[in-house]
Order: C-alpha cells, then structure tokens, then sequence
C-alpha cells in the first residue's frame, strides 16, 4: 500500500523587522524537502545516493537572517512577478507604457527591488504538501493589475518535487514564475557541481547582448558550445536560456553525478529553461560554481518581443505552469 506525504510545518525564525517565519517540511519514499514561508523558497532538498546514503542537493542557507543578507543569489526562491529579465525596465501592453523597477543596472531582474522573493506568503497544508499564497497589489514594483499568487509543492509517489504555480488578475499584466533552487547531486557541500553531465532536450537558444538580455533571435545550438543534446560535463560560463524541444512529457533536462549514481530529472509545462552555473555565486556561504540552477520558465524579455511565447494574463484567465523535479539513482 503506498502511502501518502507526511507534512509537518513549525516556527522557524523571524525576519528583522519581527515577521515570523515557518518551515515546512515534505517527506516521501527517502525525499525529504523543507519550504519557508518567505520567499516561497526551497531550503532544503535530501534524497539517497546510490549506497542509500542520504545527501542534500540543494544550497540552502540556515536562517531567516542568512537568507535576507544574501538575497542576490535567490537561493531556492520563487522569482517574480517577472522571473528574469525585462530591458530597460519597461514594457508596452495594450499601448500603455509600464515602468518597472530596474535592479540590475537599467533592466528589471526577478521581479524587481522586493520582488515574491522578499515577501513571506501564507501557506496552507494540502494532500501531499503545502499551498503557499500572496497577493501582489496593482502597481508593485511598477507592474499592473492585482495578482494572486499561488505555488503548492507536493511529493509525488516516487519522491519527485512537483511545484505548481497559478496566478489570476483583475487587469491586462504580465507573469513569469520559476523557483530558483541551485542543484548539486553531489552534494551541497561537496564543491563545485561543475563535471556533472548535463542533458537538455532544446536545440535552440536565445541568445543575448552585454546586458544579458535577448537578441530576439533563436539560435541552433549545432556545432557550438551550448549543445547538451547528448549528456557532457558541464563546465562554467552558462547563463542561458533554453528553447525547449516537445518531449510529450518526458523529460527536459538531466543532471547526474556519477560518484554518487544521483540523478536529478525535470519535466516541465514551461517553453523555456535557464541554465545557470553560478560563476557569480560567492555571496554567502558557497562559492561559485556551488550549484547549477535549472530555471524552468518562459522568456526573458518576452513582453518586449512579440515573437516570443507570451506572458500577458488577462481577467478571467489563469496562470497555470507545473514543474516537477525527480530524484533517482544509475
């Protein structure tokens, strides 16, 4: 008889300003996963290695404190109201300019200067996890209509992490939400995760000028360096997004480590992926190249290019977006 997730949630800490904080904790068939309730994010990520040994693959930081002094990385959080990058810190929807807060230079990165990552949500216990909600009010960070916001994490009956985001608006907006956990089936205090073979299923990508932001083209990753087609070492210098091939389900990227036989898998409903390996980390306690983040989520910059897949959300429509991380063993 297989059963269910065991979901326990406590007091954790408070943030500086005296908000208390609470951690949840999921566990399934050897997954053991922790959430806070600020920024949504994911602490803690425990599955066994090929020996049976239980290992944390994920970076995550040991207090509310931490998490706050070191907010550039985004370890493990829930990034938006627009994950990644919107140029110059504006956008045009229905023939209204918007301007957004820019925090990275001119542009707006993950959501802007307090973005879903600085905000404690409320959370819910559901069937095999845990809802967690916030509302983002008209205007915040410059972005337009009010969003309600939901991610739930659950444990599937093999121990996979499924997040499932959903978001509804009362005016014209844009959306763009993934989790920014940074990954290393090694192990989070083995070192680098550089040397883990990598497999994506995209054969294009968008590539990007100085700043970091889209071109506008598709470019085949044929004969170049951002080839991951077939499973190869990973080495520094990523900071890409991916266009996702059509996999009917199966999934989009792999992540292994041949020492410890973990594998991390990823589906997603999302057209885009971010491969990032960290060469910036070193804010806090680890160094670059820690951890490799596998960012499931649309464009960056889409609102500025109408060819790419689009973010707008309108009235009466749902924001619907589900990825799920799964953990075995070669």
């Amino acid at each position: 008889m297989t059963t269910g997730t065991a979901v326990h949630s406590e007091d954790f800490s408070t943030l500086t300003d005296g908000t208390p904080v609470r951690r949840w904790t999921l566990e399934r068939v050897g997954t053991r996963v922790r959430v806070l309730t600020y920024g949504a994010l994911v602490q803690s990520v425990v599955v066994p290695g090929r020996d049976g040994t239980p290992g944390e693959v994920a970076l995550g930081l040991p207090d509310v404190k931490a998490y706050e002094s070191h907010t550039g990385p985004y370890f493990g959080a829930v990034v938006g109201r627009y994950a990644n990058r919107i140029a110059g810190g504006s956008f045009v929807l229905d023939g209204r300019t918007h301007e957004v807060t820019p925090n990275e230079g001119r542009n707006t990165l993950h959501g802007g200067g307090r973005g879903f990552d600085k905000r404690v949500w409320d959370a819910e216990e559901v069937p095999d996890g845990v809802r967690l909600s916030l509302v983002s009010e008209d205007g915040e960070e410059g972005f337009p209509g009010r969003l309600a916001v939901s991610v739930t994490y659950t444990l599937d009956e093999d121990g996979a992490l499924r997040i499932a985001y959903r978001a509804t608006t009362d005016a014209p907006t844009v959306v763009n939400l993934t989790n920014h956990t940074y990954w290393n089936p090694a192990g989070a205090d083995s070192g680098s995760a550089l040397g883990h073979e990598l497999r994506l299923a995209a054969g294009r990508i968008t590539p990007k000028d100085e700043e970091s932001v889209p071109t506008g083209e598709l470019l085949p990753v044929d004969g170049t360096r951002f080839d991951f087609r077939e499973p190869k070492p990973v080495g520094p210098g990523y900071d890409i997004n991916y266009v996702l091939d059509e996999t009917g389900g199966e999934p989009v990227a792999e992540l292994y480590d041949p020492a410890s036989g973990r594998l991390l898998t990823v589906r997603t409903t999302e057209p885009g992926l971010q491969l990032y390996t960290a060469d910036h980390l070193g804010d806090g306690p680890f160094a670059p190249n820690a951890g490799i983040a596998l960012e499931t989520q649309h464009f960056p910059d889409a609102p500025n290019h109408p060819e790419f897949p689009s973010t707008v959300l309108r009235p009466g429509e749902e924001f619907a977006s589900t990825t799920v991380y799964g953990f075995s063993v070669r």
